[in-house]
């Protein structure tokens, strides 16, 4: 509808993904390990829209790292089934995800950090800023951004 395809793919998600972040240096950070999959099918649909140009919208940090994930280094999906380790943190060039619509997220999180990596620090900050003074919602169930 209104030229968005939705893409499902399937993740189980783990705590690991909330732990927050215990080293001084981001480098020596890892998130868990996370079991993802994505069809033959979905991974068609999702080259399609890259090969056209299309926005890669990815609902969720999760989802953005099970997308980069299995995006190869010429930035297409290969399908498959497997159990997700990446971590990603400052220096990270994002292959396949344009776009990202997430929760605003704790501090000293890995979460925070992928957010940052996407979008720049700087910015993050500022709509972080912007979020505090007008009291949105953080974590899971608060309020989102959508970061272009």
């Amino acid at each position: 509808k209104n030229g968005v395809t939705c893409v499902e793919i399937t993740l189980h998600v783990g705590y690991g993904t909330f732990e927050p972040v215990r080293v001084r240096e981001l480098s020596r950070h890892s998130v868990s390990p996370e079991e993802c999959e994505i069809t033959p099918e979905a991974a068609a649909i999702l080259n399609s829209a890259k090969n056209n140009k299309k926005r890669i919208l990815a609902i969720g940090t999760t989802t953005t790292r099970a997308l980069e994930f299995f995006a190869t280094k010429k930035g297409m999906i290969e399908s498959g089934r497997a159990i997700v380790d990446l971590t990603v943190t400052p220096g990270y060039k994002f292959k396949f995800v344009d776009a990202l619509l997430t929760n605003f997220h704790l501090p000293k999180s890995s979460l925070l950090v992928m957010v940052s990596t996407f979008a720049g620090y700087d910015l993050i900050m500022n709509a972080y800023r912007h979020a505090v003074q007008q009291r949105y919602r953080f974590y899971s169930y608060g309020d989102c951004m959508l970061i272009l």
